[in-house]
């Protein structure tokens, strides 16, 4: 068996980084279920029609649906969720990938790919939350 270098809760010590472990992956299992079938085109058009109908079809919390219905990727992260799962709901929005990232640092589209264009956040001051620098 091979050993880390380093223990995963390590990981949680960089500010806004959330890293996406077996445990996430379970407690977001419905809800990335429910994202997966935003991939057909009449599956999204009933979402569309009946939100809340349609999220009870999925055995998700009772937060992870206010969430999708807020459209608050931060707390769908926080609740178990992989943005590789949450981009069908922004995309069924017609949310652009870019602007569904840019809404998870309070900024828009186009100030989201300034700064990425620009060398992306730096990294002063986002390296370590117990260091806090």
């Amino acid at each position: 068996m091979r050993t880390r270098p380093y223990p995963l809760s390590d990981l949680e010590d960089i500010p806004g980084t959330t890293v996406f472990t077996a445990k996430r992956s379970r407690e977001a299992y419905h809800l990335h279920k429910f994202c997966m079938s935003l991939m057909d085109e009449a599956n999204r058009a009933a979402f569309r029609d009946h939100e809340r109908a349609y999220l009870d079809k999925f055995r998700m919390s009772e937060e992870q649906k206010r969430a999708v219905q807020d459209r608050d990727f931060n707390r769908l992260i926080d609740l178990g969720g992989n943005i590789y799962f949450l981009v069908k709901l922004s995309n069924t929005d017609g949310w652009s990938t870019q602007r569904a990232v840019g809404s998870m640092t309070g900024m828009t589209a186009d100030e989201y790919a300034a700064m990425m264009r620009a060398g992306g956040r730096s990294p002063e001051g986002n390296r370590s939350i117990r260091e806090g620098n």
